[in-house]
């Protein structure tokens, strides 16, 4: 069950995250204001090492292992930005990482998790699928993450909640 996020976690996380990656660039651009009749700022997180924002959510994960967690490894299920930031944040720290997509996933989203050194399973038809494929190698394993039960990664899918 996903647990509350205090801000004593989002101060913790603050720390985390920006010891290993800068803030991301945040820049207004007058003709889209004119265009849109808006004052508008965009957030860059295609500067991110991941071209996303969730790689901070898995190097605060990362960050918030025990030592013995780190050396055993993760377990994930994505669909590819989630599965890049476990992938790309296990290489940052030296921890192993097993990563579940379904049969059919992006392929380049499948490489960028791959790149980093992730170990990507291929299992089922859609997320769902995947999801409780990673979840059964997880409870065989004694490996964690769960995108929506990680405190550390405080981000919530927007389909496939469940209490």
């Amino acid at each position: 069950m996903t647990q509350e996020v205090s801000l004593t976690d989002v101060l913790k996380a603050k720390k985390n995250v920006y010891r290993y990656l800068r803030p991301t660039p945040l820049y207004n651009y007058p003709a889209l204001d004119a265009a849109t009749g808006l004052n508008l700022w965009v957030k860059h997180e295609n500067h991110q090492p991941v071209g996303a924002f969730k790689v901070r959510g898995g190097v605060n994960l990362m960050a918030s292992l025990a030592e013995a967690e780190r050396r055993a490894g993760v377990v994930a299920a994505s669909t590819g930005n989630h599965g890049q930031s476990v992938a790309y944040a296990a290489r940052l720290f030296g921890v192993p990482a097993v990563i579940f997509v379904p049969e059919g996933a992006n392929p380049a989203k499948v490489e960028a998790m791959k790149r980093p050194g992730a170990r990507v399973v291929a299992q089922g038809a859609d997320f769902d699928a995947a999801r409780i494929a990673a979840e059964r190698y997880a409870e065989k394993t004694g490996l964690r993450i769960h995108p929506l039960r990680e405190r550390a990664l405080a981000h919530r899918r927007r389909r496939n909640l469940r209490p």
